[in-house]
């Protein structure tokens, strides 16, 4: 897909947001992308994952993992895609949470040694989500075979501890963001709207 044929996704389902958001970063910005507006509709769900499905077939993939909340119906798409693809038998997809702020698996999850993981997301803006959950990946004593999104909006500033051809964004720009003590929006006083699902816990 194209870029902007994603762009046209997600303006058709009033999913690119204008406004003053904190993002689940804590970080401040002019524009949100919800995600979940989009995934909430099949096509565009399938649409959107097939380019990461596509990407990663072939690479004896054994599980997809996301943090959640955001990145489980990317994965657990991306897992579907995968397997309709001839994944491993096994495949399976798994989500981490937070408990006492710490990214962990809980829900009885296992990751087996020497296991291939495709870490997926929604949305990145620091990367602070996926690269915990390569962490997770890594201590279980699996291998992180790639860490994907649907949007990357930093454009490809933040890299992962994985090969450059192993961090794919379905759509990858720029979208600045500021520290809340440094937002040009919070000295105009705009007041600020906190859709991300940490922001509202």
């Amino acid at each position: 897909m194209t870029r902007d044929e994603v762009l046209a996704i997600f303006h058709r389902t009033h999913s690119l947001l204008e406004g003053h958001f904190q993002l689940t970063s804590g970080l401040h910005s002019s524009q949100y992308f919800q995600c979940a507006k989009v995934l909430q509709y099949p096509r565009y769900a399938e649409l959107l994952c097939t380019e990461i499905a596509n990407h990663f077939a072939g690479a004896g993939i054994d599980a997809v993992m996301a943090p959640a909340l955001g990145g489980i119906v990317v994965g657990q798409e991306v897992c579907r895609l995968l397997a309709l693809r001839g994944g491993a038998a096994g495949l399976r997809m798994m989500f981490a949470e937070r408990k006492d702020g710490v990214m962990q698996l809980r829900r009885g999850f296992e990751l087996k040694r020497g296991e291939r993981v495709l870490v997926c997301e929604d949305v990145v803006t620091t990367g602070g989500s996926t690269a915990e959950v390569i962490k997770i990946v890594r201590a279980a004593g699996a291998e992180v075979i790639g860490a994907a999104c649907i949007v990357d909006r930093n454009g490809g500033k933040v890299r992962f501890d994985v090969p450059p051809d192993s961090q794919f964004a379905v759509l990858r720009l720029e979208v600045v963001a500021s520290p809340p003590d440094n937002c040009p929006l919070c000295m105009k006083k705009i007041p600020v709207d906190k859709p991300g699902s940490r922001a509202n816990a």
